[in-house]
């Protein structure tokens, strides 16, 4: 058993680079603008020793109308009821503000304990802060500069009191829990470890309305306004008994439109969170149905081997829906060939329309990403594909021989043929030709398909 942390102050106090510090990763975006973190992230934590659950929240702001500050507000409240104790930020450089005053004065109200913590107190330059922090009547102030590491012991002796009591020291080591990338991927699917599941697409196409649907509660920050959504969010969630972890994306715009370093930073996120996905749902306005930007983003989860399913989102909209769904078919089919059958699911994620068949698409994508197949299937395929169309005459005049496949990997579908000849000379569209008979004959529709070639090395050449 571990505790629950939440990280609590007003905007720009370093409450994100604390969090950074306790799970040993830049998850969060850490940025000297204020109120860069809007949602509340969650990761586990270790210091010295100890595992808790940390939740980094966005700056306490006092506002109670229908603004992003005041939604911002109630996602931190939210935090505050769920953990066992808080921590609250002040800048000892900048010393007690009004506003710290006044957010002191709230948690003195709630049941959640609290722990004062000064941050930035490296060097002098924290000292009268530090001292201030006294008048706020939360107790002693633990001194830190989360920063430079700074003060963490005096943290860990204030954080043991809440640790749960079978959990006496020495504590046990956590794991950090590290996405899957392209490189050292289980080849087995475990159901027991999470799927994850990343939420892409355009600013404002309803990805964190999905993704709180989805929970069953409103869990990321949504509303009106473009571009709410700046870190990836990972949330863990159970679907019918397989645990999920959601990962809700900031909104990809054009390269070009972008000049806001925070938004440069949200668009490296969102692409790492690609990058470590297993299956990408991307998320199409029903407006503006897989337009560049879109095609930009379905290549780009293509390019990394992610299963791929299409969200069309906003469909209780659509007036004519026969000719919508044409149109988004036949852009499919003219802009990405390379990938057919990828699955399209129209959706409505405000009203909670089609969720079931969405994440029924979901599984069904991620078993055929996971697929493997023998290599005996594979190499009397081979031999009755070269019957049907042989490769064509290389350079040397003879025939191009292919000898042997098998699959070398899943995640995705992954194939090595072995040929006596110059398989640089094999031509794109031959190779085309068999990566669609083997989505065809072997039932992978929807997900990347990648063959290699390799040249067999003749073992009587250096004889001769």
């Amino acid at each position: 058993m571990t505790f629950t942390v939440a990280i609590i102050g007003r905007p720009n106090v370093g409450k994100s680079t604390l969090f950074n510090r306790l799970i040993g990763k830049k998850l969060a975006i850490v940025h000297d603008m204020p109120g860069v973190t809007r949602d509340r992230r969650e990761g586990e934590a270790s210091l010295g020793g100890m595992p808790f659950r940390v939740i980094d929240t966005a700056g306490l702001e006092e506002a109670f109308d229908e603004s992003v500050e005041s939604r911002m507000r109630q996602q931190t409240e939210k935090a505050l009821e769920e953990a066992d104790v808080a921590l609250m930020l002040i800048d000892s450089r900048a010393g007690v503000t009004p506003l710290d005053a006044h957010f002191a004065n709230f948690l003195r109200k709630r049941k959640t304990p609290v722990i004062l913590v000064a941050n930035k107190c490296e060097g002098k330059a924290g000292a009268p802060g530090l001292y201030e922090a006294y008048g706020l009547g939360l107790g002693e102030p633990v001194a830190i500069s989360a920063e430079h590491g700074e003060g963490l012991g005096e943290l860990f002796d204030a954080l043991l009191p809440f640790a749960p009591k079978e959990e006496e020291e020495p504590f046990p080591e956590e794991e950090a829990d590290e996405g899957e990338g392209e490189e050292g991927e289980q080849e087995q699917d475990d159901p027991t470890k999470p799927l994850r599941m990343a939420i892409v697409g355009r600013p404002n196409v309803g990805k964190s309305t999905l993704v709180n649907k989805l929970l069953g509660e409103d869990r990321m920050l949504t509303g009106p306004e473009a571009g709410l959504t700046r870190d990836s969010i990972a949330v863990r969630w159970l679907h019918e008994g397989r645990p999920v972890t959601l990962v809700d994306t900031a909104g990809l715009r054009r390269r070009a439109n972008i000049s806001d370093q925070v938004e440069k930073l949200a668009v490296a996120e969102t692409i790492h969170a690609i990058r470590h996905a297993q299956v990408v749902v991307l998320v199409l306005d029903v407006a503006a149905i897989l337009d560049k930007q879109d095609l930009t983003i379905a290549r780009l989860a293509i390019e990394e081997g992610r299963a791929l399913v299409i969200a069309v989102n906003k469909w209780d909209m659509v007036e004519d829906r026969a000719q919508a769904l044409k149109r988004l078919q036949d852009r499919l089919e003219s802009s990405m060939p390379q990938v057919r059958g990828i699955p399209t699911v129209t959706i409505s994620a405000l009203a909670g329309k089609g969720l079931d068949k969405l994440m029924a698409a979901v599984t069904r994508t991620y078993q055929t990403w996971n697929k493997r197949i023998s290599t005996s299937q594979l190499n009397r395929w081979l031999e009755e594909m070269v019957a049907h169309h042989p490769p064509p005459v290389g350079t040397t005049g003879r025939r191009i021989k292919l000898r042997f496949m098998t699959q070398a990997k899943a995640r995705p579908p992954t194939f090595v043929i072995m040929s006596t000849s110059r398989t640089e000379e094999l031509p794109e569209a031959y190779l085309r030709y068999l990566v669609n008979s083997l989505r065809e004959t072997f039932d992978l529709p929807g997900v990347p398909i990648r063959i290699f070639l390799r040249k067999r090395r003749n073992p009587y050449a250096e004889s001769e």
